[in-house]
């Protein structure tokens, strides 16, 4: 039977290759720039955990961590090391191990976007800070997914409202520090100087209008705030990374490969 997972699996796909088109490559670098402005007051940690698209997305490079590590869906050639294959609702790390989580887009392209969320909670540390990026429905971009019957590229996701995902944080006892929506701009892959709404700036600035087509949330985790794990995790089929112990694959995502022990 097929499943909303593999519906949401293949949406993913799509919007992976969605972006090398030219309005793509002007969203990821738009949000480049905006991950660089939001984490520049961060200090520096040991260990940073990318859940997002694929591998070949990375979203900074600014930061200065011991270890960073990222999710990918996929076994693929290339593969860095750092990369861990698994599910972005079943992510293969020990609980509070992390000090930043970034989540690109994660819940936005899941059949389970609430226990995504959840997870990149469960393995951050207290007082680590989590930033989460996701599409606005508030937003031209949103009226275009509710018009359109087109589910590649970015329409194939969910567009969960910005209120909504802060006060899913906010149940998992993160508290908010910043919120604001960018990339004010028309879906519009010519990327002509008629789609370029950034003159909206000027009525309340960068980030404060709710109107961009994606929003950022950063939030931190309280001290002393575990997240209650409902399952049993797997002790077989584990990959080491450097820098870590031994941490589990999700049972999504394992394939014959030297880095997994069958």
């Amino acid at each position: 039977m097929y499943s909303e997972k593999q519906d949401y699996a293949e949406r993913h796909r799509n919007f992976e290759h969605w972006f090398q088109t030219p309005l793509g490559r002007a969203l990821i670098a738009d949000q480049r720039r905006c991950i660089d402005q939001v984490l520049a007051g961060v200090m520096p940690g040991d260990r940073l955990l990318q859940v997002g698209l694929s591998h070949r997305l990375p979203l900074t490079s600014a930061l200065d961590f011991t270890h960073k590590f990222m999710t990918t869906s996929e076994w693929g050639c290339g593969i860095p090391d750092g990369a861990v294959v698994c599910d972005s609702d079943e992510l293969p790390f020990p609980s509070e191990s992390m000090d930043l989580v970034i989540l690109h887009h994660s819940a936005d392209f899941s059949a389970y976007p609430h226990q995504v969320v959840r997870e990149a909670c469960r393995v951050l540390k207290g007082g680590g800070q989590l930033l989460h990026i996701g599409f606005n429905p508030l937003s031209i971009w949103g009226l275009r997914k509710l018009l359109s019957r087109c589910h590649s590229g970015p329409w194939g996701g969910r567009f969960i409202l910005k209120s909504r995902m802060e006060d899913w944080l906010r149940l998992l006892d993160l508290g908010v520090d910043r919120s604001g929506s960018y990339f004010l701009h028309l879906p519009l892959n010519n990327l002509s100087p008629q789609g370029d709404l950034r003159w909206l700036t000027r009525i309340g600035g960068q980030g404060i209008l709710p109107v961009g087509a994606y929003y950022c949330i950063l939030a931190t985790k309280r001290v002393g705030s575990p997240i209650k794990v409902q399952r049993n995790w797997r002790r077989s089929n584990v990959i080491t990374l450097p820098g870590t112990t031994a941490i589990g694959a999700s049972r999504g995502c394992i394939r014959d490969n030297g880095g997994v022990n069958g």
